[in-house]
């Protein structure tokens, strides 16, 4: 789960300081905290998602700082229309990030298997190309631990801007033999996202995040993907981090640092 004091300090860094949006019982403890923690005048609840975005790209258009806009996880009827206008380079051309909720987590149905999970990736593209005249060239995906077998997924299949993998590991069966190693685990994964076997088919430019002290995945996970990465290709790996505090660790200037890398 996020933590909401991190995330926003961390937003804050950066100088997204401004919210605005529809509370929503699945981002309970997010809503709760900027609602007692930003002032007032930086933090509009609207009445609707498509309404939030408003609010947001005015914020944008009048100060040219990025606001920050939450939604309904039933919300999106409202805010298809004002979305593709808003990201349309013919029209206001506004940068967004897509943040995606796998299925089988956080409310949404389904089985999260690694065939659904990757169609669901897939179907975020098809959207993107449908919807918008953006390239998959100037796309950046970033897979933190389990997303880092879809992001290995699509890389193998299309050209991105760049590649970031936060706590990858070299796939589900290698994790699972190391945890249960007196059993024959290895041949009764279903779910094999087998991240090694595939990342020399990855020819974007890679960042790989790691910690050396994770507890969940291996720090050698990482260290194995890297060795057989193609190049462009760099490592961030912090001694004292652990699976999920690599954020505490400031690695979010190193996305950045690696991402401006790509645009220039």
């Amino acid at each position: 789960m996020i933590n909401p004091k991190l995330f926003c300090s961390i937003l804050s860094k950066h100088n997204i300081n401004f919210y605005s949006g529809v509370p929503d019982s699945l981002l309970k403890g997010f809503c709760n905290y900027i609602y007692n923690n930003i002032d007032s005048k930086n933090h509009i609840i609207s009445s609707n998602e498509g309404a939030a975005i408003a609010i947001g790209t005015g914020y944008h258009l009048s100060t040219g700082e990025i606001p920050f806009i939450y939604m309904q996880n039933s919300g999106l009827g409202n805010a298809i229309n004002p979305l593709l206008s808003l990201i349309d380079k013919k029209v206001y051309s506004i940068p967004m990030l897509i943040l995606l909720g796998w299925r089988g987590y956080s409310g949404n149905k389904g089985n999260p298997s690694e065939l659904n999970l990757y169609k669901d990736a897939e179907s975020a593209l098809n959207w993107i190309d449908k919807n918008t005249s953006l390239d998959k060239k100037n796309i950046i995906l970033y897979g933190e631990s389990l997303g880092s077998g879809v992001a290995v997924e699509l890389g193998t299949k299309y050209r991105f801007k760049s590649i970031i993998l936060e706590a990858p590991f070299t796939s589900i069966p290698d994790i699972a033999q190391k945890r249960y190693f007196i059993f024959p685990v290895r041949f009764l994964v279903l779910d094999k996202f087998d991240n090694l076997s595939k990342i020399n088919k990855v020819f974007s430019p890679l960042l790989i995040i790691s910690g050396k002290k994770d507890e969940v995945v291996p720090h050698e996970h990482s260290k194995k993907l890297f060795l057989k990465a193609n190049e462009p290709k760099e490592t961030v790996f912090i001694d004292e981090a652990m699976h999920n505090n690599l954020y505490d660790f400031e690695i979010e200037k190193n996305v950045i640092q690696f991402s401006l890398k790509q645009w220039k």
